[in-house]
């Protein structure tokens, strides 16, 4: 009932006043049973903006971060993600990424669309980033079609760290159906997997026209904000160094002699014959 109030009445129109969406390849997306959707991953408009214009309610995979704030904020925004379709996964690997391929066969199995984001998690960057296999396990599991989609313009709408979206103009681009069902029985070939994956991933890449980066996004991110700290580590040292080098500077003028001692002057000969007569 939420996802329908949310979906019609509150946030789908707001959003599409917001970025007036332009909607291609919409005929792609099944209208009935199972399939998942892969898009690239570069705002957190994304968890909101495809979902709304597609005819059909999509469950994503959320990170659990986004259920398991403290308060009353952290339970509303729980609530929230909940209520436009959104379920929480572990993204920590082992144990968790299992949970996670769970939770996505459990919406499938039921006939529904399931929304993922192949690169793990969003872009820093705006380019397209190496996809994990996830996605390939889940087609190939449950046996059921994926449909790419580009998200285009909601890296410029709201990059990572910018709270509100400028409003604009996006563009969500989707992709003729991919049909995986020659791998059928072959879901445990990590080399099946990798190579469904990057078939994928190419696909998005057609549709979006974006640089194709062959690194992990959360790796490329962590690269970048060690860096970004070094870099900030080493623009301290500087300042420190030329404030130094500022007193030093100060301090330093040209040697004062010194005077002639006050009341004291040349030292006077004795005369030898002084006192004698």
């Amino acid at each position: 009932m939420l996802y329908q109030v949310l979906k019609y009445l509150l946030l789908g129109p707001l959003l599409r006043l917001v970025f007036r969406p332009r909607i291609e390849g919409l005929e792609h997306i099944p209208e009935e049973g199972a399939a998942i959707i892969a898009g690239n991953h570069l705002s957190f408009a994304d968890h909101f903006v495809m979902p709304a214009i597609v005819p059909r309610r999509v469950t994503f995979l959320a990170k659990a971060e986004y259920f398991t704030g403290p308060g009353l904020k952290g339970r509303l925004t729980a609530a929230f993600f909940r209520g436009v379709g959104q379920i929480p996964v572990d993204r920590s690997g082992g144990r968790a990424s299992r949970a996670a391929l769970s939770s996505g066969l459990s919406v499938l199995r039921k006939g529904h669309l399931l929304g993922i984001y192949p690169e793990g998690t969003r872009s820093h960057d705006g380019r397209l980033y190496k996809g994990r296999t996830g996605v390939a396990s889940m087609a190939v599991i449950a046996g059921v079609p994926v449909v790419p989609c580009a998200m285009i313009g909601t890296f410029e709408a709201q990059p990572t760290g910018r709270r509100l979206p400028r409003a604009m103009r996006i563009t969500i681009r989707f992709g003729a159906p991919m049909d995986f069902a020659r791998y059928e029985g072959m879901e445990d070939d990590r080399f099946i997997l990798r190579a469904v994956t990057d078939e994928i991933m190419y696909a998005i890449l057609t549709l979006s026209g974006q640089e194709y980066v062959d690194q992990y996004a959360g790796e490329a991110k962590a690269e970048a904000q060690a860096q970004a700290r070094a870099q900030g580590r080493r623009g301290q040292g500087k300042e420190k160094a030329q404030v130094k080098d500022k007193g030093q500077a100060k301090g330093m003028g040209p040697a004062k002699g010194k005077g002639p001692a006050k009341g004291k002057g040349p030292a006077k000969e004795k005369d030898p014959g002084a006192g004698k007569e």
